[in-house]
C-alpha cells in the first residue's frame, strides 16, 4: 500500500489531526494564560483542555460527525462511500455491524497483552526475585492500570464485539438500529485506550483501579487525569451503545421472533445493555467530579471544605457492582445457548433462565453497599444490603440448576466449546460460592481488602466472561468464517487455561483467609 493510500485511511487522518488539535490547544491555552496574567504553564488544566480538543478534532477528522452536522444545518444526506474490500476497511469508519465487531475484538486483543504484562510485573515485584522492578511508588500504578485496562479496554470491548456480531444475526436483523452511532461508539475506544495506557508514562496514579479520593483528588501526577478522561470516554461509548442495542433488540426482531423465542444470549445482552444505560453515568459522573476537583478546585469529596469522601464510594459502587453483571451476563447467556447443543437436549426451563437475566440485573441494583461495610456506612443499612446481596443468588441459582438439569441424562459431546462451558460453570460456581460470605457483614469485615476478594473476583470473571467467551469463539467462529479451528489445539488451550486459572485464583482465597492484604 502506498503512502498516499495510508494517509487516506480514516484512522491515520484522525490520529494526525488529533495530534494537531492537541498542539494547537496547548499553544492557545498558554497564550490565554499569559493574557490573563497567569503563569504560562499549569500541567493539569492545560493538558486536560488539550486532550479534549484533540479528541474532538480526531473524531471530526474521522468523519463520524458528518451525518449529524449536515442534518443540523439542513444539508441533504451525503451518499455513503462504498466500503473497501481489503484489510484497510477496518481502519476506516464503517457502519457494518460485523466490521465494527471485528474492530472491537481486535482492539481488545491489542490491549490484552499490555494488561497482562502489567500484572506480571506486579507479581514479579511481589516475589522479590528481581528487587525494585518498578519500585514502591510505581507498584500501585502498575496494578491499578492493570485493573482499568482489563475491565474497560479488554472485557467491555470484547463483549461489545461479540454482541455487535451476533445479536443482529440471532434476532434476524440486517444491522443494528443506528449504524452511524454504532461506528461512533467504537471510535471513542482508541483514544481512551491510549490515554489509559500512557498514564504510566505521565507519572501513573497510586490510587488503585477504584480511584478513591481524597488520594485521587490531590497529590497525583498527570497520569491520574489521563485515566479519568479515558474512562469517561469509555463510559460515553458504553451508554450510547446501550441505547443502540436496546432499540435493536426491542424493535428490529424478525417477524415471528417474539421475546420468548430469542436465544438466551440475546436476553442476557438486553439485561447487560440495560444496566449499562442506567448505571454507567454514575461512575462517569464520579470520575468527572474528581477531575473538576483536581482542575477547578471544587470540593465534592474534601471534608475540610464541606465535601464527603463516602459520596464518591456510593457513586462508584452504584455502578461498579452492577458492572460485575455487565461483565458476566453475556457469558452466562453463551453457556445457556451452547450447553444444549452439546448435551443434545433442549435447555431445561428456558423461560426461567431467560427471565433470570433481568432478575439478576434488577437484584444487583440494590447491593452496592456491601462494598462499603468496612467504610463506615450507617449501621441500619447493613442488614438490608446483606439480605439483598444474598437474594441475588436466587436468579443466579436458577441458571445453575437449569444447566445441571440440561446436562442430566444428556448425550454429551466433549468438543472444545463444551469443555470451555464446563470450565465456565465450575469456575463461576467457585466464584459465586466464595462471594456469598462477602455479603455477610461480620465475615466481610474480616475478609475485606484481602486476597480473598481478589480470588473471588477473578474466579467470577474467568467463569462468567473468559471461559464462555472462548467457548463462543470455538462455537461461532466456524459459522462466521466457514473455517474450523483445530480441535486438538483447542483441547490443549482449554486444559492450560483451566488448570492455570485454578492454580492462580484458588490459592488466593486461602491467602486472604490467612490475612494477606490485597495492597
Amino acid at each position: 500500500m502506498t503512502l498516499r493510500k495510508v494517509l487516506a485511511l480514516d484512522a491515520v487522518r484522525g490520529a494526525l489531526f488529533g495530534l494537531g488539535g492537541v498542539g494547537v490547544a496547548i499553544g492557545s491555552a498558554v497564550l490565554v494564560r499569559r493574557a490573563a496574567g497567569l503563569g504560562p504553564w499549569n500541567e493539569g488544566p492545560v493538558w486536560t483542555i488539550a486532550i479534549l480538543a484533540g479528541v474532538v478534532t480526531y473524531l471530526a477528522a474521522l468523519g463520524v460527525f458528518n451525518y449529524w452536522a449536515r442534518w443540523a444545518v439542513g444539508l441533504p444526506e451525503r451518499k455513503e462511500r462504498p466500503p473497501l474490500r481489503s484489510w484497510a476497511r477496518y481502519f476506516n469508519v464503517d457502519t457494518n455491524h460485523k466490521v465494527i465487531a471485528v474492530q472491537y475484538l481486535v482492539s481488545a486483543l491489542v490491549f490484552l497483552p499490555f494488561g497482562v504484562a502489567l500484572q506480571l510485573v506486579g507479581r514479579l515485584e511481589m516475589t522479590k526475585l528481581l528487587p525494585n522492578i518498578v519500585g514502591l511508588n510505581a507498584y500501585e500504578s502498575v496494578v491499578g492500570d492493570h485493573g482499568i485496562i482489563m475491565l474497560f479496554l479488554v472485557v467491555l470491548p470484547a463483549l461489545s464485539g461479540l454482541m455487535n456480531y451476533m445479536v443482529p444475526i440471532l434476532i434476524g436483523s440486517r444491522d443494528v438500529a443506528f449504524p452511524r452511532l454504532n461506528a461512533f461508539t467504537y471510535w471513542l475506544i482508541p483514544p481512551a485506550g491510549l490515554l489509559t495506557a500512557f498514564s504510566l508514562a505521565a507519572g501513573g496514579f497510586d490510587t488503585g483501579w477504584t480511584v478513591y479520593p481524597p488520594l485521587s483528588a490531590s497529590h497525583q501526577p498527570l497520569g491520574m487525569d489521563l485515566v479519568l478522561l479515558g474512562v469517561f470516554m469509555i463510559g460515553l461509548s458504553s451508554i450510547l451503545g446501550a441505547v443502540n442495542f436496546i432499540t435493536t433488540i426491542l424493535k428490529m426482531r424478525a417477524p415471528g421472533m417474539t421475546l420468548f423465542r430469542m436465544p438466551v444470549f440475546v436476553w442476557s445482552s438486553l439485561a447487560t445493555v440495560g444496566l449499562s444505560l442506567v448505571f454507567t453515568q454514575f461512575v462517569a459522573m464520579a470520575f468527572l467530579m474528581v477531575l473538576l476537583e483536581r482542575q477547578l478546585g471544587m470540593a465534592f469529596f474534601r471534608p475540610d471544605m464541606g465535601g464527603n469522601v463516602l459520596l464518591y464510594q456510593h457513586l462508584f459502587w452504584f455502578y461498579s457492582h452492577p458492572a460485575v453483571y455487565i461483565f458476566v451476563l453475556p457469558g452466562l447467556g453463551i453457556i445457556s445457548d451452547i450447553l444444549p447443543v452439546f448435551a443434545r437436549k433442549p435447555l431445561f426451563g428456558y423461560r426461567a433462565v431467560a427471565l433470570s437475566s433481568p432478575g439478576i440485573a434488577i437484584g444487583g441494583v440494590f447491593v452496592w453497599g456491601h462494598h462499603m461495610f468496612a467504610a463506615g456506612i450507617e449501621a441500619f443499612t447493613r442488614v438490608p444490603f446483606m439480605v439483598a446481596t444474598l437474594l441475588v443468588a436466587v436468579p443466579t441459582g436458577v441458571k445453575m440448576f437449569a444447566w445441571t438439569a440440561t446436562l442430566w441424562l444428556g448425550k454429551l459431546r466433549m468438543n472444545t466449546p463444551f469443555l470451555f462451558v464446563l470450565s465456565a460453570i465450575i469456575m463461576f460456581l467457585i466464584g459465586g460460592l466464595t462471594g456469598v460470605p462477602l455479603g455477610v457483614v461480620p465475615v466481610d469485615l474480616y475478609l475485606h481488602d484481602t486476597y480473598y476478594v481478589v480470588g473471588h473476583f477473578h474466579a467470577m470473571l474467568f467463569g462468567g466472561f473468559l471461559f464462555p467467551f472462548m467457548a463462543a469463539v470455538y462455537y461461532w467462529f466456524p459459522k462466521a468464517t466457514g473455517r474450523m479451528l483445530d480441535e486438538n489445539l483447542g483441547r490443549w488451550q482449554w486444559a492450560l487455561m483451566t488448570i492455570g486459572a485454578a492454580l492462580i485464583f484458588i490459592p488466593m482465597l486461602g491467602l486472604g483467609i490467612l490475612g494477606m492484604r490485597r495492597r
